[in-house]
Formats: C-alpha cells, sequence, structure tokens
C-alpha cells in the first residue's frame, strides 16, 4: 500500500472550493453530494449539469447564456458547448479592477515590478485602442515573441479583449522554430523584447527579431519591450515602435470587449514539432476558461488574493493555464530567468518568502535537479505561506514525493499534475479534501471521463497499465487545428486508435484511491500529439 503523505483537516476539507461547490449544487440543484468522489461521479453522470452549474459557480460573466449546454454529445470530434452563449475572455480576467496587487514580476536578481488590477486594466485599454487603431479585429492573429513579462499578459489580454487571437512563443527559440510556428498562421502585429536574463547573462533579441521578422510579411506592426535595457537602435526594423510609444496617444479609459461564441478562438498552440513541423491547435475562449477556473477554483483551492507562481515561459501551455487565474481574484506571480542561479540556487524560494506566495507550480526536472545540487529548502526558507507546490512536464518520480516532504516542507499539499498543449489544462491533477499517496496524482479531473483502455479497447483493471483515453466529449477539446478544415489531421492525433474516443498518448495505470500513475508515452516516441516536455535549461 502506497503511504499517506498528507491529509486535509475537516476544517481543510469543510473550507475548501470543493465543498464550497458541494453546498452550491445541494442548494441549486437539489442533489446529496457529501464528498469529491460522489462529486466526480455526478460530473460524468450529468455533465450538462455540472458544466452549466460550474459556470454559475464559477462567476462567468457572458452577454447571452447559451441555448444549448451539448450538441452532438455522442461524437467527440464534432460535439459543440454551450452554444449561443457570447462572452469575452480578457472581460472575465479583468473583473476585477481595484488598487489590490494583480501581477508581481521578478526577472532573476535583475528587475522587480508590480501591477495593480486598476493599472493593468488601464494599460490593456490603451493597448486594445492601439491595436484597433491598427485595423487589428476578431480572428486576427496577434503573436508574441517574449519572456514571461507582465506586458505579454497585457498584450495578451489586449488582443483577446477584440475577439483576435494570440500566440507566443518564448525568446529562447530559435529563428527557424519561431517561423516553423509563427509562419503558418500569419500574424498582423508581433509584441517582443529588446533582450532578457538568463543565468545571470544579459541576451540580446534584436538580430533574431531581424531575422523573424523579415520572413513574416504580414507583420506591420512590431513592438518592442525595452526589459533588458540594452538600448538597441530599433530604427533598423521596419514598423517597429517601443512599447510606450505604441500607447502614448491612447486615450481609452474603458474597454470595449468584443462579445463572441463560446467556441470562437482564443489560443493558438504549437506541439513540439518532433515529428514534423508543429501542428497549429486552435482553443476556444470559453473551453479554455470554464476549464482553467475548474482547475483553479475546485482542483488548485485558488482564493481571491491567493499568490500563484508556476516557472514557464511564454512557449509553454502552463503559461495560458497560469494567466487565467486572474479570473479568481488572485496575484499573479511571474519569474523569468534561470531557476538556479550559480550564485544562488534557492532564488525561486527567496521569491516565495519575500512576497509570501501560497501556490507553486514547477516540474519534475527542477525537483530532481534541486535535490542533485544540495539546496534544501527546508533549512533555508521559512515558507510559511505555502500550502500547495504543483509539478508537471513528466511523471513526478516516488523519489522525488520523498524530496519534497523531507527537504521542501513537511506540511505540503503536493499535486502531480498532467495534460498538455493537446487540451491547454489537465486531465488528471489535485484535489484538496483527498490524501496525498507517495508517486500517485491525486485524482481524474472533474467533468473528464478518463479511463485506461488495452490495445483491444476494454478498460483495464486497477493497476493494469493501457492507454489514457476520454470518452465522452470535454469543453477544452481543441476546436480544430489551424489549416486542417476538415479536421484530417485533428482526427489522426487523437482518434486513430479507437473510434470516437480521444486516446491522448500516455501509458498509465488507475489506483485503487481513484488516483492515477503515468509512466510515459504510450506510442514510445516523445510528443506525437503535441505535448512540449518542459525542460531546466531552457534558454540556449
Amino acid at each position: 500500500m502506497q503511504k499517506i503523505l498528507w491529509k486535509p483537516s475537516k476544517d481543510q476539507i469543510k473550507s475548501s472550493r470543493i465543498s464550497e461547490f458541494i453546498n452550491f449544487l445541494n442548494t441549486q440543484k437539489n442533489s446529496s453530494l457529501t464528498t469529491s468522489d460522489e462529486l466526480y461521479q455526478w460530473s460524468i453522470n450529468k455533465p450538462e449539469d455540472f458544466w452549466s452549474s460550474f459556470w454559475q459557480f464559477s462567476g462567468i460573466v457572458s452577454s447571452k447564456l447559451w441555448d444549448s449546454v451539448l450538441e452532438n454529445g455522442n461524437d467527440i470530434l464534432n460535439a459543440t458547448w454551450f452554444n449561443g452563449a457570447r462572452l469575452n475572455y480578457a472581460e472575465n480576467l479583468l473583473k476585477r479592477r481595484d488598487s489590490e496587487i494583480a501581477i508581481i514580476f521578478r526577472g532573476e536578481d535583475k528587475v522587480e515590478w508590480k501591477f495593480t488590477y486598476k493599472e493593468v486594466y488601464q494599460i490593456v485599454a490603451k493597448l486594445a485602442q492601439s491595436l484597433r487603431k491598427l485595423g487589428v479585429k476578431s480572428g486576427d492573429r496577434v503573436a508574441a515573441f517574449m519572456p514571461n513579462l507582465p506586458h505579454t499578459v497585457m498584450a495578451m489580454l489586449a488582443t483577446t479583449s477584440i475577439g483576435a487571437i494570440w500566440s507566443s512563443c518564448s525568446p529562447d527559440f530559435g529563428v527557424a522554430g519561431v517561423l516553423d510556428r509563427l509562419g503558418q498562421i500569419t500574424p498582423k502585429v508581433l509584441f517582443t523584447v529588446d533582450g532578457y536574463f538568463y543565468n545571470g547573462k544579459q541576451l540580446s533579441c534584436i538580430e533574431k527579431i531581424i531575422d523573424i521578422t523579415k520572413q513574416l510579411p504580414t507583420v506591420e506592426k512590431i513592438i518592442i519591450v525595452n526589459y533588458a535595457n540594452l538600448n538597441n537602435n530599433i530604427s533598423t526594423l521596419k514598423n517597429a515602435c517601443s512599447f510606450e510609444d505604441f500607447i502614448k496617444n491612447s486615450t481609452a479609459k474603458t474597454i470595449d470587449f468584443e462579445q463572441v461564441p463560446f467556441n470562437h478562438p482564443l489560443f493558438i498552440m504549437f506541439s513540439s514539432g518532433t515529428t514534423g513541423i508543429p501542428k497549429c491547435i486552435v482553443h476556444s475562449v470559453g473551453g479554455t476558461l470554464i476549464q482553467h477556473l475548474k482547475e483553479h477554483i475546485l482542483h488548485t483551492n485558488l482564493k481571491e488574493n491567493d499568490r500563484i507562481f508556476y516557472y514557464t515561459t511564454c512557449g509553454w501551455m502552463m503559461w495560458n493555464w497560469l494567466v487565467s487565474a486572474l479570473a479568481t481574484g488572485a496575484t499573479l506571480m511571474l519569474y523569468d530567468g534561470a531557476p538556479m542561479l550559480k550564485s544562488n540556487n534557492g532564488i525561486l524560494w527567496d521569491y516565495v518568502d519575500a512576497h509570501k506566495i501560497n501556490v507553486f507550480g514547477t516540474s519534475a526536472k527542477y525537483i530532481t535537479s534541486l535535490e542533485k545540487s544540495g539546496y534544501i529548502p527546508l533549512k533555508e526558507k521559512k515558507l510559511t505561506s505555502l500550502t500547495t507546490i504543483l509539478s508537471t512536464g513528466s511523471p513526478l518520480l516516488p523519489e522525488n514525493y520523498d524530496f519534497v516532504y523531507t527537504s521542501i516542507k513537511q506540511d505540503i499539499r503536493l499535486c502531480s499534475i498532467s495534460g498538455g498543449t493537446d487540451i491547454i489544462s489537465c486531465f488528471a491533477l489535485g484535489n484538496p479534501t483527498k490524501p496525498i499517496y507517495r508517486g500517485e496524482l491525486q485524482q481524474i479531473g472533474f467533468g473528464l471521463s478518463v479511463k485506461i483502455l488495452l490495445d483491444n479497447g476494454k478498460e483495464a483493471r486497477t493497476d493494469e497499465k493501457g492507454e489514457l483515453s476520454c470518452t465522452t466529449p470535454f469543453p477544452c477539446q481543441p476546436i480544430y487545428f489551424w489549416n486542417d478544415p476538415k479536421k484530417e489531421k485533428y482526427k489522426k492525433a487523437y482518434f486513430d486508435k479507437i473510434p470516437n474516443i480521444w486516446c491522448h498518448g500516455d501509458f498509465a495505470s488507475m489506483t485503487k484511491h481513484g488516483g492515477l500513475v503515468i509512466y510515459g508515452r504510450s506510442d514510445t516516441t516523445l510528443n506525437p500529439g503535441g505535448i512540449r516536455p518542459f525542460k531546466l535549461q531552457m534558454r540556449h
């Protein structure tokens, strides 16, 4: 039997967002749910009730509610959710407009910025007006070649407020890698940066930008954030201006949030490209929003004013996942730079203590590297604010669990989470009302009918290994792949193995606790379905 490493108290269970949602359902739906296991089964048995109730519970803002919750429910590939609803992603992330802190940013040990919710709204309003003046409209693509800066978040919010589509790469990408991605989606505007810091070095991006934009003829404007203070002469770049100059003549004080259908495109994500040119995976406004809110609120237990951090770049889907936390009223804790410096292996834990971070997101690779470095946060830091550690990117090994509980913090909720770029979210993740067992992901995401299937299509028994699959539609499926009008690439990516069942490409087993163990890719090749692995050294 696997060892229990953490167990919630009765008070912690009672005060959790899951219990809050159960109470909401028992009142609104006249149900009689008592546990999260019962809630999960109800979400599978009554998916339309579950997703529509969660919409109401989470306070999603829309100008029009849905005419139907789910159509074509027997056809996973072509199912559609919340037909008739009209909403805007950015409006939901900018519901809060007070003087509390929305974003705190640290760039290694060089830069630190803070922005209130009010300031973020004001800057986004100016950006949105300036983008509209350029002619950017609903459905246009705006791209970023950016580090994980507050400016990146605000540019994304301005883009999506118009109904335009956002896509981003991080500056560690090579020119060819950027063009393989952005070249397919023909962006009208490019947000970028003069340079960035990594492992104590100051790195310029200008030469890369020149090479990239020469081969992106659709880009009409290049907007450059002066982050590294390299004082590069941007006059050599045609149609370029600074971030400050781009918005200086804007007089907007409010945002005209474009109301779009639930299944309107929001983000274009990219597969890793290990088996050819990267696939352009298009995710919807509503599907992304409701899934991320479900994961932040129910699974992560995020509450207003909590502070959430994830070590990520803008080329990884965890960036998109992280920024959606603004919709909960939480504070985004952004970091750009090396996760460990030669002079300080504990730089991320300094950040936790300095700003009282509650949720710390990382990868199994980082945890392994931290252990190898000999750095023990438990001895060096207080970490009193920290309640939760999230880990993804690769399976969290049992030994990783041991290190976290012996060397980082003993009273901590360690949640190994797993999903991918394909669904811009998770199939399995945490649960604040259940124990944590060594080596296990706690549970399947609410509303996701995940099964472990054998080669013959039959469901595996407990602890029997097979293909991680989803047998019914879910809102955060891609709406389509870019330049794949007949959904041929889409169908081949997920539905070729078993008709009408999403096969994710992970080799896994279910445990007797309702948890999950993931062993790796089921087809022995890296990332054919589009999951980009997290690597500790992401810069080149």
